[in-house]
This record gives structure tokens, C-alpha cells and sequence, in this order.
């Protein structure tokens, strides 16, 4: 047991995490999508626009994969290594990549975009996305819910105090939208199941995302994870539910002065 502890753990400790593609834990890991399908959705909203902004794009891998971008595409993104990745990427494509740090302001004009879509972002500024759409333009966005994958954080971490996520509530999201002065016109929450089915997929997933566990290292959690690893090889898989929330809100075309 402790030679194929040991070999899981190396691997998975040893691999790049660069970018948001998830294929290295194929068959070792799973995660039911959301039935919304989000980037079916920002590629059907990405073909109707002139003018469109990415924000938070990881290494670029969700934009790339829709097959028509507007006129004007940008992207932004704060990690380097994800900055280069996504300039590979999406530079081809005719997008722009723009390494910004994540805070207000937007890198943008008033009123630049008819689309802002992100996935996943870590903080929203709601202020700042109203402020670069154009009215009558919309924001898309898969975001993290409330507690999600707590089995996995609570593991490690212990129980976390109540009212911990409500930061991370549709409702919150929904509140937050509307005191920027956007219409919220779609707000859907799902709990989905996630099956973890070796060590190595539990390191590779907390190592890439790091706010999970966020003093995380192998060395400091190595009696967890050789726990864990004899309760997957004995139990089968580690099972945790992750939560995620679509939302959609539009900027309002101004009032007609009478």
C-alpha cells in the first residue's frame, strides 16, 4: 500500500497545474456538469455580438472552445503562467489577452462591451462590470456556489463555521447585481456529484485549486492523504458534491427623457 501511497502522490504532486483543463484527471476523478451547459451558452451569446470581454479566463480553455468570437474580443487573467497560456491560445483566435490583477478598475472604457462572461471567477465586482457594458448588454456567469465540495475542505480543515460560503449564495450574487444597477434575468443553482477515485486525484485537484485547502502541500497533509488513501482503496471512491450557479443579468437601456 505505502509504495502505490507514495508513487500516486509523486505523480500528482510533480505535474503542472497551469491553466484550467482538468483532462489529467481523467478516469481518475468525475464531476457531474451542471445541465445548463454553460459554454454551449456563451458560445450561442458570443455569436450574436460585436464587442465581447472574458473575464478571469484561466488559461483560456472555455473561450477557446466556442467557434465564433466577436469583432473585438478580450480577455483578462491574473496568474502568469495562465497568461501565457491563454495568449497561445486565444491570440490565433484574434482575442486579446490582458494580464490585470483581478481589481477594480476593469482595464476598459465606460460602456465597451455588449458581453461580459466568466467562469468561475474568484470575485466578482459587479460595479465594474456594469460600468464597461454597453446598455442593453449582458454579463453570463457560472459561478461557485455555497459549500461547494465542502467533503473534500472539511476533510482536511475540520467543520467550517456555519454562514462560511454566503458569500458564494446565488442570492448574495443576485443582490450584489441588482445595487449595480443590472436586471437579473436567470439565476439557477444545482448540487452535483463528484467522485474522487485515487489519491493522486485528490492532490492534483487541491494543488490547482488552491482557495480548497489553501495552505495545502503534500508534506503538511501527508497523514490525511495516507488516510484517505487507505478509505478510497478499501470504500471506493472519496464522494463530494459541488455546487454551482448560472446567472445572467442585462445593463438597462437608459429612460427616454420626456
Amino acid at each position: 500500500m505505502d509504495r502505490t501511497f507514495d508513487a500516486l502522490v509523486a505523480e500528482a504532486d510533480a505535474v503542472s497545474v497551469a491553466g484550467w483543463d482538468f483532462s489529467w484527471l481523467d478516469g481518475r476523478a468525475s464531476e457531474q456538469r451542471p445541465s445548463w451547459g454553460y459554454q454551449r451558452l456563451m458560445a450561442q451569446r458570443l455569436g450574436r455580438v460585436s464587442a465581447a470581454l472574458d473575464l478571469q479566463t484561466g488559461g483560456g480553455e472555455v473561450l477557446a472552445g466556442a467557434p465564433v468570437l466577436p469583432p473585438v474580443m478580450a480577455a483578462t487573467e491574473s496568474w502568469p503562467p495562465n497568461v501565457a497560456k491563454a495568449t497561445a491560445l486565444l491570440h490565433p483566435r484574434g482575442a486579446v489577452v490582458v494580464a490585470d490583477t483581478d481589481e477594480p478598475p476593469l482595464p476598459f472604457a465606460d460602456a465597451a462591451f455588449d458581453l461580459v462572461t466568466s467562469r468561475h471567477p474568484v470575485t466578482v465586482w459587479w460595479q465594474e462590470i456594469a460600468r464597461v457594458l454597453r446598455p442593453g448588454g449582458t454579463y453570463l456567469s457560472q459561478q461557485v456556489g455555497p459549500a461547494s465540495a465542502a467533503e473534500v475542505y472539511e476533510y482536511f480543515l475540520g467543520p467550517q463555521p456555519s454562514g462560511a460560503g454566503d458569500a458564494r449564495d446565488p442570492g448574495t450574487a443576485r443582490a450584489a447585481a441588482e445595487a449595480a444597477g443590472l436586471e437579473v434575468l436567470d439565476l439557477r443553482l444545482e448540487r452535483l456529484r463528484m467522485e474522487f477515485h485515487d489519491i493522486g486525484a485528490v492532490v492534483y485537484f487541491l494543488r490547482k485549486v488552491i482557495w480548497m485547502v489553501p495552505d495545502f502541500t503534500v508534506d503538511r497533509y501527508r497523514d490525511r492523504l495516507r488516510d484517505l488513501h487507505r478509505l478510497i482503496t478499501t470504500q471506493g471512491p472519496f464522494v463530494a458534491h459541488s455546487t454551482r450557479f448560472l446567472i445572467e443579468a442585462r445593463k438597462p437601456q437608459p429612460q427616454p427623457q420626456p
